[in-house]
């Protein structure tokens, strides 16, 4: 067994039941996301759009691609029909730009909203305060062909667990706000992506359903 084969088992020991993996395969060839496939996975994270398009021929076509890197909105439309699920929205005109370009290809784009809770300044994504009045004004009743499926945030780069595991707490609390308020009535609003190979245990505990990692399973990116 190989030694991405052996991580993906490990980690599929680790993960409960419910929590769903996406192996970041950014940075690293198709042959080591054939590896991971032949060990079973097929949920894999991309964050370049080129990158994407390069790979994507080259392996099987039933691969759920998830795009997890800042998108800009120039690239949109290469996205569309490609993806199974684009988890970083960091912005309200990007979502349009994504609804516009999926009307236009006569698909339906699945998408998270990314948080930005995280100590960095450079970290993309809405204010805790923003997405919830974003929901509270029903904008995303405009959308037509675009389901949010949830959201997605990362935790702070540091050592301070505590503050990691106060960063998981809030991306939590302000999903579960939206997801249980029934006046806005929301269908299958129900994924939380949260956590990669350093947290994600913490951010398992705190409400994951969906984790995001790639170190532990193809070692260093290879830039």
């Amino acid at each position: 067994m190989s030694r991405i084969a052996e991580a993906i088992e490990e980690l599929r020991r680790e993960i409960p039941s419910g929590v769903e993996l996406v192996a970041v395969s950014k940075f690293h060839p198709a042959e080591a996301i054939e590896e991971a496939y032949a060990a079973g996975q097929r949920r894999f994270g991309e964050s370049r759009v080129q990158e994407l398009l390069r790979k994507q021929p080259l392996l099987p076509a039933d691969i759920e691609w998830h795009f997890i890197g800042h998108l800009q909105t120039n690239k949109v439309r290469q996205l569309m029909g490609r993806v199974a699920l684009i988890e970083s929205v960091d912005t309200e005109h990007l979502l349009d730009v994504i609804d516009s370009e999926a009307r236009h290809a006569g698909v339906t784009a699945r998408v998270l909203m990314q948080l930005h809770v995280a100590r960095e300044e450079t970290k993309f994504g809405f204010s805790p305060d923003e997405l919830l009045a974003y929901f509270a004004s029903r904008r995303f009743e405009r959308l037509q062909a675009t389901h949010i499926c949830g959201v997605m945030g990362m935790a702070s780069n540091t050592d301070d667990a505590d503050r990691v595991r106060a960063d998981f707490r809030r991306i939590a609390d302000v999903y579960r706000t939206i997801r249980d308020d029934a006046s806005l009535a929301l269908r299958g609003f129900d994924t939380l992506s949260m956590g990669m190979s350093g947290d994600w245990p913490t951010a398992v505990e705190e409400g994951a359903t969906l984790v995001r990692v790639g170190t532990r399973i193809f070692g260093e990116r290879d830039y």
